[in-house]
């Protein structure tokens, strides 16, 4: 390879780098149990239902969140089915949601304070995003809102789907502004 290949990749590889570093991993629960902050401070743990087998509720599982100093925990949500979860920085928490075979949600939960978490699905996003884009949430019955990093004030999102108007998919990327609680959203080439 030559040097000239070699000092224009150079800037690629520190690029990709880069964006990598600031998404953490997300870990599927129940499956994986707990999830530590990076500093150490919280764990979020994964609770099976305390029922009998003969009751059913609609939720299986709930994510809870513990101080690890004082021991004091605090119940985050219930859910069905899998959640994806991810800590951003030491503050935050980005949760996907998978409801069913047909949808899912993305939540940021503030682990420092006790507001109520951001919560995107079908329904938030068909009044927010622009006139032009609603009907393909309410005319395809499988729509997917995947949390993908959240960065400063700015929660990426990947929002997907198809149905009876969209049989070959559609494919959004979208920034939700936590301060002003906007959403802006690009269209896939090739998809809509």
């Amino acid at each position: 390879m030559s040097h000239r290949r070699i000092l224009l990749a150079v800037p690629v590889v520190v690029a990709i780098l880069a964006v990598q570093s600031l998404a953490a991993p997300f870990v599927l629960f129940p499956k994986a149990g707990e999830l530590v902050s990076p500093d150490g401070r919280f764990v979020v743990r994964n609770a099976e239902r305390q029922a009998s087998t003969s009751e059913f509720d609609g939720t299986f599982h709930a994510l809870w969140l513990i101080d690890v100093a004082t021991g004091r925990s605090r119940k985050l949500c219930d859910y069905v089915g899998v959640a994806a979860v991810a800590w951003s920085g030491n503050d935050f928490l980005v949760v996907t949601q998978y409801l069913s075979k047909r949808t899912s949600r993305a939540l940021v939960f503030s682990v420092t304070g006790s507001q109520d978490p951001v919560i995107l699905d079908k329904p938030t996003l068909i009044r927010m995003v622009p006139p032009e884009l609603r009907d393909v949430l309410r005319e395809d019955d499988h729509v997917f809102v995947e949390a993908s990093r959240l960065e400063e004030s700015t929660l990426y999102l990947r929002v997907w789907g198809y149905g009876p108007r969209d049989v070959n998919g559609f494919r959004w990327y979208c920034r939700y502004a936590l301060l002003e609680g906007s959403v802006s959203c690009s269209v896939e080439r090739g998809s809509h």
